[in-house]
């Protein structure tokens, strides 16, 4: 098969001709319609995860058809259109056994613990629990969409943050997971304050329902900004990842308002400060959000057909395989207004 290929961290990134993959006796193998391109592979790319082995094939994000069923496989057949979570649960673990399968202590990341979905074919395990069916009116490429950002902005937003109609809702970056969080919050009835460094991914968060948008480069106080304009805000989300957009996540919320973490900050930043006195003194909320479990995911498609979730608004242009791979080595440019789907793989 072809595939994305890289042998060594920070270094060459290709499209070579690999081996296909069989399935594993719990697993499948999906031929892949669509596959979404997002920071966290560059971040694998850069050495930034352990759980990455050389050499390697990226890609987490991912939606097709499935090629073949391993024998111990019960709920599922060749033909049928899946998509998943970009991690999968083990289910017998006592994360995975208190239904908590984003946190599984044995779990199976497409893309990261294993060849991921940058290529014709992919290899998933755990299939029966972590596989999701596609409804009909969703096409691969929105469903690609949804396998990190959205997914992972929804369980962010909605499980951990448990924003409600009417709060207020700070999102700190305006990358693939600003942007799907914005439109859940609006979806919520929630009002939005979107904040990041490029008007013309402010102007985009404005025209999917934000209803303030804060430049950070041309103010030097920007949680003085969005307390003016909320209050303080109830929910607030660091979707980019660095020191800055922490510490104001943190800083501009009301007392006992809820910060979620789901950017990654790169090794040399993660224990960057918090205002640890605004958090014992208003009895702030710090949660982290990774991922979300296959079992959430009907609500999340029951509000897409509905038409209540629009995220194909939020696709910015389809690939192919050889035009990834020259996207993922300027992923940390932030340059794109929008996801990049790959959709073309011969």
């Amino acid at each position: 098969m072809r595939a994305i290929y890289y042998d060594e961290f920070g270094g060459p990134v290709a499209v070579r001709t690999v081996d296909d993959p069989a399935p594993a006796n719990d697993g499948v193998v999906i031929r892949v319609q669509a596959s979404g391109l997002c920071r966290s592979d560059w971040h694998g790319w850069m050495g930034h995860d352990p759980d990455i082995r050389l050499p390697h094939v990226p890609g987490h994000e991912l939606a097709g058809i499935i090629e073949a069923v391993g024998k111990g496989v019960t709920q599922w057949k060749a033909g049928d259109r899946v998509t998943l979570p970009f991690v999968c649960g083990c289910g017998v673990c006592p994360q995975c056994t208190s239904g908590n399968h984003q946190v599984c202590d044995r779990q199976f990341q497409p893309g990261f613990t294993h060849w991921g979905s940058f290529a014709e074919y992919v290899a998933v395990e755990y299939a029966d629990l972590n596989l999701v069916r596609i409804p009909e009116p969703v096409d691969f490429v929105t469903a690609a969409s949804l396998g990190c950002r959205f997914a992972t902005s929804f369980r962010a937003v909605v499980d951990q943050g448990k924003l409600t109609e009417g709060q207020w809702l700070a999102v700190h970056g305006c990358g693939g997971v600003g942007l799907s969080a914005i439109m859940i919050g609006c979806a919520l009835g929630a009002r939005v304050i979107a904040v990041d460094i490029t008007d013309t991914k402010l102007e985009f968060a404005g025209s999917i329902g934000a209803e303030a948008c804060v430049n950070a480069t041309r103010t030097n106080e920007v949680v003085e900004e969005i307390r003016a304009i909320s209050g303080g805000v109830h929910v607030s989300l660091d979707a980019l990842g660095s020191p800055a957009t922490m510490f104001n996540s943190v800083a501009c919320l009301r007392k006992q308002g809820r910060h979620v973490q789901v950017g990654l900050l790169s090794p040399e930043q993660r224990n960057a400060a918090v205002p640890t006195g605004l958090i014992i003194a208003n009895e702030l909320e710090i949660l982290g959000s990774h991922g979300m479990q296959a079992h959430r995911y009907p609500e999340m498609l029951g509000m897409i057909t509905s038409g209540g979730l629009h995220p194909g608004k939020l696709i910015g242009k389809t690939v192919n395989l050889e035009q990834a791979a020259n996207l993922l080595v300027d992923m940390d440019s932030f340059g794109d207004t929008g996801i990049s789907v790959i959709d073309q793989f011969d």
